[in-house]
């Protein structure tokens, strides 16, 4: 005695099998086998090079800025060094696509635009409003409750380190911290936070709700913390709009070098 049987798959549509009756169970399991085949079990975590190529400079910077103690030109040049080391070792850009060019313009743009909002609260047009500047030194800035005292010590004044030192200062602060920052805050705690293998969520996935929190968590990481927020919306926005973390990574540079040109050029030593 012959039979036809229908097996339904959910991916594998409908399967006809003509055999002998005693063979339907035979027949369900090859093609459940075969189903199964078909779907990938997708991994929960991101590889372990991934995560570590992403996380290990940052907190490797933050651990050196603890244990190195007060601020110091060299201090910050052996940060700079270190870490940059380990981002090369790392190589956490193997995860993503080349730099795409036509997004320059607009990298440039975001870049001029935060170093511009970074610095106008404290600028001198800003005694023009009184209230306004006041109500920012005492909570814009870390810690809050307290205006900020004119500086006496200045650690990477080339006066204090020499020119060798503050340069170093700069091209770290431009070069080195600025894109370690994008690939930890953007590239990975962003989309961490939508996915646990977060090598495999779209970096141009809108989520306003964790473009918030991570924006305020790199706030808090910074001494001013107001404009920091802005930042961090900027270059998130930036991110997400592009699908490119070499357009933050440019703009994040971009910002940092103009901010220490503009410290060097003026003595605006509070920014360092």
């Amino acid at each position: 005695m012959r039979v036809c049987l229908i097996v339904r798959g959910r991916r594998a549509g409908i399967k006809q099998w003509s055999g002998e009756i005693g063979s339907p169970l035979m027949v369900i399991g090859v093609s459940m086998e075969q189903s199964n085949d078909k779907i990938e079990e997708q991994p929960k975590t991101a590889p372990p090079g991934a995560t570590w190529g992403h996380v290990v400079p940052f907190i490797a910077w933050l651990f050196l800025m603890h244990m190195l103690g007060d601020p110091a030109g060299w201090k910050y040049a052996v940060r700079s060094v270190a870490c940059l080391a380990l981002f090369i070792a790392f190589r956490p850009w193997r995860w993503y696509a080349k730099p795409d060019w036509r997004h320059l313009p607009l990298a440039l743009l975001a870049g001029v635009v935060v170093f511009v909002v970074w610095i106008a609260p404290e600028m001198d047009f800003m005694a023009r409003f009184p209230r306004l500047q006041y109500a920012y030194l005492k909570w814009g800035i870390m810690p809050p409750w307290d205006v900020p005292k004119p500086l006496t010590d200045l650690p990477y004044a080339p006066e204090t380190c020499g020119w060798a030192l503050a340069l170093m200062r700069l091209a770290g602060s431009a070069f080195v911290i600025s894109v370690i920052e994008e690939f930890f805050w953007r590239g990975f705690l962003y989309r961490w936070m939508l996915a646990r293998d977060f090598t495999r969520q779209d970096l141009g996935t809108f989520h306003l709700g964790m473009l918030i929190a991570v924006s305020f968590v790199f706030a808090s990481a910074h001494d001013r913390w107001a404009v920091g927020f802005i930042a961090g919306m900027v270059y998130g926005w930036l991110a997400i709009r592009t699908r490119d973390i070499w357009a933050a990574s440019i703009a994040h540079a971009v910002t940092n070098l103009l901010l220490g040109i503009y410290v060097l050029a003026v003595g605006a030593y509070q920014f360092w």
